[in-house]
């Protein structure tokens, strides 16, 4: 399955790609060390570079062919943590404006 670059949505952004390469690193890092869940960091990794790179958006589409209904909940607690830190920053701006 061939997939198009107009059907992906980039979202550039510097604090994914730190936070998706470092969770890849980990993944290297765990296939090696025994005490570190390897596979699980780099579909993590790959999960947060998803809007970043083609490969991790080919690489998630595998992933979530493998295990939907772990995708599906995994992208709900990311949009819950967003809401989360989106009103927390709210109140934040709004205590700041009044001091």
């Amino acid at each position: 399955m061939a997939i198009c670059r107009d059907m992906m949505e980039f979202r550039p952004s510097i604090r994914r790609k730190a936070a998706g390469w470092s969770l890849m690193g980990l993944g290297v890092l765990g296939l090696v060390l025994p005490f570190l869940q390897g596979f699980l960091f780099l579909a993590l990794g790959t999960f947060v570079l998803r809007h970043q790179y083609i490969w991790a958006h080919r690489g998630m589409g595998w992933i979530e062919s493998r295990w939907p209904e772990t995708v599906a909940k995994v992208e709900g607690m990311e949009q819950r943590l967003v809401a989360r830190v989106g009103a927390q920053w709210q109140k934040l701006r709004g205590l700041l404006r009044r001091a």
